[in-house]
């Protein structure tokens, strides 16, 4: 079956005081219909780049390019900013990480989900503020009839956090993109909110791109991965194979520096160092800087992405030494 969404080569590129800074570089993704696919990786990696690129929610400082970049195999880079804008909310939705932000405070939660209704499916207000009691029931809300016409600020964290879902999937979109949607949560709420992603995901057959840099989420959820560093895809691979056997010194790190039971009492590992401003990425490996696997090579020559098993794809000259470190430890 063909991928919901398929992406080539994307770039994206930010006209700045200094020059040109590529944010995003040559990246590729496949998201199948009912996926869970996650999009892991430190901050400032190109992760929600990435998702604003896919979403077309750029400025005009910014170019996208990209070889593919298609929903349902509708060309995205050939619409018209129109046409665009209807996909979103339609068939393509972003749930941002900042709920609070990302909600009007002067409109009711009924009016914001309802003016989805209104815009897209030409239902009269009652109509609705029908559907949204519907949806806000379906995310969780406690009552959701006498709180739908309550404002953002009357709400907690992880509440907001349902209502930018229940917007996100009004009119059953075929493709959700959630960035870092459980960022600021406790972990019992986080765990609620995970949990609503893979109903909606089964009940309504969507496919989920999860952003986000806890590999804990990612552990839970994810039936695929990609590891981005630098704006770019380092890894990629199902999810299990990944995390149990990373050909990438990144990935691995990133699972060396998880707190663990029996390291209690003792120093947490860490990554050294910090990643690379876009505006100054090395040469070479992006990540030789901070890696202790790196040669000579890796300073002097960007490894491609390449198959390192079944389904499996790392850019790193000693991949096969990663893995069997790994697996030999």
């Amino acid at each position: 079956m063909d991928p919901i969404l398929s992406v080539r080569n994307l770039s994206v590129t930010f006209d700045s005081s200094v020059g040109a800074i590529e944010a995003v570089r040559h990246v590729d993704l496949d998201v199948g219909r009912g996926e869970f696919v996650a999009l892991l990786g430190e901050s400032g990696s190109g992760k929600s780049v990435t998702a604003r690129a896919i979403m077309g929610l750029t400025d005009a400082h910014t170019t996208v390019t990209a070889d593919r970049l298609r929903l349902d195999g509708q060309e995205l880079l050939a619409l018209g900013d129109e046409q665009r804008r209807r996909l979103r909310g339609e068939r393509m939705s972003l749930v941002l990480q900042d709920a609070l932000s990302a909600l009007n405070p002067v409109l009711s939660i009924g009016d914001q989900i309802g003016e989805l209704f209104r815009v897209h499916r030409g239902f009269s207000r009652k109509q609705a503020r029908a559907r949204a009691v519907e949806l806000l029931g379906l995310v969780g809300i406690p009552a959701p009839a006498r709180r739908v016409d309550d404002y953002p600020h009357q709400f907690s964290g992880g509440m907001r956090q349902r209502i930018l879902i229940a917007m996100a999937i009004a009119l059953e979109p075929e493709l959700l993109i959630a960035d870092e949607p459980t960022t600021a949560l406790d972990v019992t709420v986080q765990a609620q909110i995970l949990d609503l992603l893979s109903r909606l995901r089964d009940e309504l057959g969507t496919a989920i791109v999860l952003i986000t840099h806890d590999l804990g989420v990612v552990m839970e959820v994810a039936d695929r991965l990609a590891v981005m560093y630098a704006g770019r895809v380092v890894e990629r691979g199902d999810a299990d194979s990944v995390l149990d056997r990373p050909a990438h010194p990144y990935t691995a790190a990133l699972l060396q520096s998880m707190p663990r039971l029996e390291l209690r009492g003792g120093r947490l590992l860490a990554i050294p160092g910090a990643p690379p401003s876009p505006a100054r990425v090395p040469a070479g490996c992006a990540f030789h800087t901070r890696c202790a696997w790196a040669v000579d090579a890796c300073r002097a020559e960007r490894p491609e992405l390449v198959p390192v098993g079944p389904g499996r794809d790392a850019a790193c000259f000693r991949s096969e030494e990663v893995l069997h470190d790994v697996v030999s430890a």
